[in-house]
């Protein structure tokens, strides 16, 4: 009975939030910090894997360095996460050094509201443990939540080869600007996955948030390939280089060269060079954050647009 009471009382906070961010707008910084040193990591951090929660940076910070997150406005501590070195990635002319997180927490949210979010939001996922489509134990859902702090673009991905075909929504994808790449991390039961590997190329079509409702009816294609082009609601048009059907209406096309891919636990971890980019409009591109940072937003008068 007294679940029914809290959940009367305290304010809802939702997990995730949809947003509409403009694509060049830094809103959230991010910095690694160890004991001899810190480095700016805004654009220089990426999800590797879910389970483990793994991140990938250019950036060696050293054994257990603490990944920060700063309100650029503010200036207020956001959230942050201990992580644990694992090893490295060595491509080409760069290496990437691999963490897991060992902790973290967000400061969004005071106390008590804080601790009984996560109390009712890892309920829900207990509960619904197998509809849950990240698969993951609450507590490590929870730190994957701080990761969102920096609004994370959705985009759509295409692959074209003469037996697959296939375009499906990611946002587990960022750049790694001191080394020059440009992640992907693919859960590695995708059905486009061993294609990826083999053809190493792929179209990014970066969607505005008017979209969302298109994008998230495609995510039905981390399953089922497309069989045919026009089978898509979507009207589409063929990237520059490699001829690859892209969204008509995207803000930007990026084309990707697929050069090392490796799995790191439940995913595959791929390492690319842009090989083009082209933007196609202006506006607002589909984001995701945390749903206490759009909630902290709110309280600052400062929300993002929801999708």
């Amino acid at each position: 009975m007294w679940h029914g009471i809290v959940d009367r009382l305290i304010p809802a906070v939702p997990q995730w939030a949809s947003v509409g961010v403009e694509p060049s707008a830094q809103f959230v910084t991010a910095e690694l910090r160890w004991e001899s040193g810190s480095a700016e990591a805004t654009r220089d951090h990426t999800i590797a894997s879910l389970k483990p929660l793994t991140i990938a940076t250019s950036i060696d910070a050293g054994p257990r360095p603490l990944l920060q997150y700063r309100d650029r406005l503010t200036e207020c501590t956001l959230g942050a996460l201990r992580l644990r070195k694992e090893g490295t990635i060595a491509v080409e002319d760069a290496t990437l050094t691999v963490y897991q997180v060992e902790s973290g927490r967000h400061y969004c949210l005071g106390w008590p509201l804080r601790e009984l979010t996560a109390w009712r939001q890892n309920r829900n996922m207990l509960k619904h443990r197998a509809a849950n489509h990240l698969n993951m134990e609450p507590v490590a859902a929870q730190q994957l939540m701080v990761t969102y702090l920096c609004p994370r673009p959705v985009v759509l991905v295409s692959v074209e080869t003469e037996g697959h075909r296939n375009i499906f929504p990611m946002d587990l994808i960022g750049p790694l600007e001191g080394s020059g790449l440009f992640s992907l991390a693919l859960r590695s039961t995708n059905v486009s996955e061993p294609t990826m590997r083999d053809v190493r190329r792929v179209a990014l079509s970066h969607p505005p948030a008017s979209m969302k409702a298109a994008v998230y009816q495609l995510a039905r294609h981390h399953k089922d390939a497309v069989t045919i082009w026009n089978e898509l609601s979507v009207p589409l048009s063929r990237s520059p280089r490699f001829d690859i059907p892209t969204v008509a209406s995207a803000l930007r096309v990026q084309e990707l060269a697929i050069i090392h891919s490796q799995v790191i636990g439940s995913h595959t971890f791929f390492l690319c060079r842009v090989v083009s980019a082209e933007d196609r409009g202006e506006g607002e591109q589909l984001h995701h954050t945390a749903g206490f940072h759009q909630y902290y937003r709110q309280r600052l008068g400062l929300p993002f647009p929801e999708a």
